[in-house]
């Protein structure tokens, strides 16, 4: 996740259900038929927040959490005292990172349910958990030495890789695919998906015009900007014109007093301030990432001109993502251009 942009002079989003955060276990019902429960995880985030709706005959759940004793417990207690006898017909996870889909898995197996999915994450999600430790591909190697990293820096790659599979319930063999406006009966009310893209490759959020709430994942959270990085497996991608093109669409397309609920930190009112907030926060960054960029700069080199806050050894990784992903904007945009070294490092300056 990208740097907290809530010390603004005047903040233009109106927060809801301040009071009435859950309590571990314990649900809010904050529109007809749609709970609230707030599982835990580490990090700086230390929560996600995951929805439970009242379908026909049973629930629809949307988001799982990361997957471990301690969360698979939260929900055990959930099935047994807040399902009113009825069972969990369908699992959505709005994408692929683990703390959507870590229980995705289990959960279904556990009610012998569907999972519903984006076609892209689905597979990138499967993909991404088989990878063992000693899996490390030589073309992600020559990706981060060509952003800059040391061997110091390498080696702690190699040692982090093959982890996503720790956090994730293996995926059951089939799901059922989720389309961009495809609409979704759930409890007899229209929910439309509406996919994003740039943090996954095809994030799923759900807006149910009668209700006039849009569980929005990742896509459009209230204080911080989602990681937006380019990958080894995809190198030479931008995502972060994708992602300014998602926001712009998401606001074109949405009415502006919707409750938002995301997957982190605080529901609130206020979508197309925030996704305006979103789009120019990036132009901002891309700007100051010009200036820097007056003398030839590595991927490794440009946090300063998108981050506030310190890079640690946590936040190293993702941070180059998000660097390389604007670099690569930049360079679409002939604002940059690069050069590669004798040692294979890319090095970036003004056009």
């Amino acid at each position: 996740m990208g740097d907290n942009i809530s010390k603004r002079g005047f903040d233009p989003l109106t927060y809801k259900f301040e009071d009435q955060v859950p309590g571990v276990g314990e649900l809010t019902e904050v529109s007809d038929g749609v709970f609230w429960i707030r599982l835990p995880m580490g990090g700086r985030l230390n929560h996600i927040n995951v929805w439970l709706l009242r379908d026909y005959d049973g629930w629809t759940i949307v988001d799982t959490g990361i997957f471990n004793k301690e969360v698979e417990q939260h929900w055990r207690g959930i099935f047994s005292k807040h399902l009113d006898n009825m069972p969990v017909k369908r699992v959505i996870a709005t994408h692929l990172h683990t703390d959507h889909t870590g229980n995705a898995g289990w959960i279904t197996r556990e009610w012998g349910c569907e999972l519903w999915m984006s076609r892209s994450d689905f597979y990138m999600c499967k993909v991404m958990a088989a990878d063992g430790p000693s899996d490390v591909p030589d073309d992600a190697i020559r990706f981060y030495r060509r952003a800059g990293f040391t061997e110091q820096r390498l080696d702690r790659y190699r040692e982090r890789f093959g982890q996503f599979g720790r956090s994730t319930s293996p995926l059951p063999a089939g799901y059922r695919r989720i389309t961009d406006g495809q609409y979704i009966d759930i409890g007899g009310r229209e929910w439309r998906a509406i996919i994003g893209h740039g943090h996954a490759p095809e994030h799923v959020c759900l807006y149910c015009p009668e209700l006039k709430v849009i569980i929005a994942g990742d896509q459009i959270l209230p204080k911080i900007t989602p990681n937006v990085s380019v990958q080894p497996a995809e190198p030479e991608a931008n995502p972060l014109r994708d992602w300014i093109v998602s926001c712009a669409r998401f606001r074109e397309y949405l009415p502006p007093d919707l409750l938002v609920l995301p997957a982190h930190e605080s529901l609130y009112v206020g979508v197309h301030e925030r996704l305006t907030e979103l789009i120019d926060w990036h132009e901002v960054a891309l700007e100051k990432l010009y200036d820097l960029c007056k003398s030839p700069k590595r991927a490794v080199d440009v946090f300063p001109a998108i981050f506030k806050s310190k890079i640690t050894d946590t936040s190293y990784f993702p941070a180059t993502g998000e660097s390389i992903a604007h670099l690569h904007c930049a360079l679409e945009r002939r604002m940059l251009t690069v050069e590669e070294d004798e040692k294979g490092v890319a090095w970036w300056k003004q056009a």
